[in-house]
């Protein structure tokens, strides 16, 4: 009995996903899919306009969102293909993510995405 609990430990640590980004916001649907690495960084805005930062590594934390470009510029120093994903509540203003783009831009990130919900998913 003792070899069936120690294999199903086993199985669900294997199994079990390790995400860096908790952030909870209400995402828009879409029609496309699009695949995005699993250590893409992310940057979550939530509909209260907080920013929240993964390098894809790390657990995310509060940022300024000034501190968008130094922190994505460090991590294209690192590794310029790197992917980027925003992460954003459906009812935040278009004018945040476009700041936050902005900022990925002049970083040069090149690879970015929209982290959105699939349209009839959910």
């Amino acid at each position: 009995m003792a070899d069936i609990a120690f294999l199903l430990i086993v199985f669900f640590m294997v199994t079990s996903t390790i995400t860096v980004d908790r952030t909870v916001v209400d995402l828009p649907t879409s029609l496309e899919r699009t695949e995005v690495p699993k250590d893409a960084a992310v940057v979550a805005i939530r509909e209260d306009g907080a920013v929240f930062f993964s390098n894809g590594e790390e657990d995310s934390r509060l940022i300024n969102p000034q501190d968008i470009l130094p922190s994505a510029a460090f991590i294209m120093s690192k590794n310029s293909l790197k992917f980027f994903l925003i992460k954003a509540d459906g009812d935040v203003e278009y004018q945040a993510i476009d700041q936050v783009m902005e900022q990925l831009r002049r970083a040069s990130v090149r690879n970015i995405a929209m982290l959105t919900m699939q349209e009839g998913v959910g």
